[in-house]
Order: C-alpha cells, then sequence, then structure tokens
C-alpha cells in the first residue's frame, strides 16, 4: 500500500513511513510524509526523491533494500526490528540506522517464556494427544526452580527476567563484557564455561554479529547439563544447526527455536522431526504488543529528527 499525506503546497515527502502521520500522533501538522507498508510497489520516483526518513516496514527488510539506493538525499534509516544484521551493508554512506530496541522486549520475552514452558511441561505432546483423543499423563519438570541462564542481557533479556520472577527460578545472566545491574551481576561470554554446566534452561537474546554467529556450537553444546533446554528468541545463525541435531537425536538435550539456520526452515529438513525440538516461525515480535510500541518509537525518532535532537538506538555510524 502506497499513499500520499502531505498539504497541498508540498511536491515532495521528506519522510516514508509504514504508517499514516495521523496514526503516528503527536507529529506536527501537515508532515510531508509519504506511506508505504511493504506491501505492492514502492511511491513513486517524486516521492523518493526528497526522502531523508525512512522508516523500514516490519518484516519488509529484503523489500526496503531495494528502495534504499533510490533515496538520494537519506538520512536516516529507522528499522522496526531489533536485529538490523541483514541491514547494514545496505545503508548508504552517511546515513544513520537505528534499531527498534524495546519495541519487541514484551512480545518476544512473552514468547521465550511460553517456548521453555511449554517444552518442559510438554505441551505439544498434549497437542498431539488431543489430535489422537488419547488420555497420556506423565512426569513433567517444572519452570519452578530451574535455573535460567540469559545469554545477551539486553532489553530482551531483561524483560525475559522480568516475567521469569514470578517462576521462582534462579537466573544467570551473561554480555559481551561483565557488570553489576540491580538485578545483579552480568558475567562476561568468557565466563560461559563455568556458567552453562550449572544451567536447566539457556535462552538465548544476543544480537547476531560476527562474534555470536556459530556461538552456540558443539562445545557450548557439550558444556550444558544433561537434560537441559535450549530456546533461541535471537537468530538461527547463532546456533550451528547440524550441531545441535547431534545433541537432539541422542535425547541430551531439548531446544525450543523461534529462530532457525535456515530459516526459513524449508520442507524436509531434519530439525522439522528432531527429537526433543518445539519450533516457532520466527514470531517473537510479530503479536499485539508491537503496534503500539512501533509507533510510539517513531513518533519519537520523528520528533527528536525535527529538533535536531540525538536519535535513539543509534547502530550505524559505530561509536568508536
Amino acid at each position: 500500500m502506497s499513499t500520499m499525506e502531505r498539504p497541498a503546497d508540498m511536491s515532495a515527502a521528506r519522510f516514508l513511513l509504514p504508517y499514516p502521520a495521523s496514526r503516528v500522533g503527536g507529529l506536527p501538522e501537515g508532515l510531508p510524509v509519504a506511506v508505504w507498508d511493504g506491501t505492492g510497489g514502492p511511491p513513486g520516483v517524486e516521492s523518493l526523491a526528497t526522502v531523508e526518513f525512512f522508516v523500514i516496514p516490519y518484516a519488509f527488510a529484503d523489500a526496503a533494500v531495494a528502495v534504499l539506493p533510490r533515496l538520494p538525499r537519506l538520512r536516516v534509516v529507522q528499522s522496526l526490528s531489533a536485529g538490523v544484521d541483514d541491514l547494514v551493508k545496505y545503508v548508504p554512506s552517511g546515513a544513520v540506522l537505528c534499531n527498534a530496541r524495546g519495541v519487541h522486549d514484551a512480545s518476544t520475552a512473552e514468547l521465550g517464556v511460553s517456548l521453555a514452558l511449554a517444552s518442559l511441561r510438554g505441551i505439544p505432546d498434549f497437542v498431539r494427544a488431543q489430535d489422537a483423543e488419547e488420555w497420556r499423563t506423565g512426569f513433567r519438570p517444572a519452570l519452578a526452580d530451574r535455573t535460567v541462564l540469559l545469554v545477551g542481557y539486553g532489553s530482551i533479556a531483561a524483560a525475559v527476567e522480568d516475567r521469569l520472577t514470578p517462576f521462582e527460578c534462579e537466573v544467570l545472566r551473561v554480555a559481551r563484557t561483565a557488570r553489576t545491574t540491580a538485578r545483579g551481576t552480568v558475567h562476561a561470554l568468557v565466563d560461559l564455561p563455568e556458567l552453562l554446566p550449572r544451567a536447566d534452561i539457556v535462552m538465548l537474546t544476543v544480537p547476531l554479529t560476527q562474534d555470536t554467529r556459530g556461538l552456540v556450537d558443539a562445545r557450548f553444546l557439550a558444556l550444558m547439563q544433561d537434560g537441559a533446554l535450549l530456546v533461541n528468541v535471537s537468530r538461527g545463525a547463532v546456533v550451528d544447526t547440524d550441531a545441535l541435531l547431534a545433541e537432539l537425536r541422542t535425547g541430551r538435550l531439548s531446544a525450543a527455536l523461534d529462530v532457525t539456520d535456515p530459516e526459513p526452515l524449508p520442507a524436509g529438513h531434519p530439525l522439522w522431526h528432531a527429537p526433543n525440538a518445539l519450533i516457532s516461525p520466527h514470531v517473537g515480535g510479530n503479536s499485539s504488543a508491537f503496534v503500539p510500541r512501533a509507533l510510539r518509537l517513531i513518533r519519537t525518532q520523528l520528533l527528536r529528527y525535527l529538533a535536531g535532537e540525538p536519535l535513539e538506538n543509534i547502530v550505524l555510524p559505530r561509536k568508536p
């Protein structure tokens, strides 16, 4: 869907957004906006010629990449995804790239905890039993009293911890560098060999970078205790799929994955039918919690830009 929303005396737009300015709310009257939600063709060349600020429609990054070279005056690219590894190389020199840190925290944290609960308590087995009209009882581990290791302690992991607190878990935290927070110690990645054997559940919330690609390899998995659960709500390539499959096939580990490598997971891939694996189709941020938080971020960033104030969540150019 492409439309123009601008005053009569404006010949072109400065802002290319996935929502009309009226829906974003709180913006100056008559802001020269072109609207493109990622479906259909993008706005015409005239509309793009003066665009300075492009908010990429969520889940349409591939389509947006083709639009970027057609924006000669582009100064800001605002993603609505927390991870922007697929965009970095396409952002024109001199433009600022911002991610959507905070927008997906609630939704992704909910799914992370849901995947852990569903896997532990055997929800997929209940669904299969219901389909077969069979009454299958049995003993399952609870989330209560488990030790959960959060690998990548950013805003999403903090939101996960918020939701884990009522479940009476012990939480261990790991980030790129060690620090102390109000919640407790955040360990450095180099401490993983000591921490992994202590965790019943390892939840991945790291961004995909050169340092985290393939982080969860055969050695990482071997350090996890027998019967442990790996939950991935970050990016599929953080995990070595072949190494994970090897562990799942032995029955030593379980996995609950919202992201996979490759993705989408193709028909016939062995991960679909791996023992002790629960897979959701990368829907961590795709819930009713997304839109109000996305609109709030867009409004904040546009008002900062118009006022000449520093933008939030800048990924490029990277700080020295």
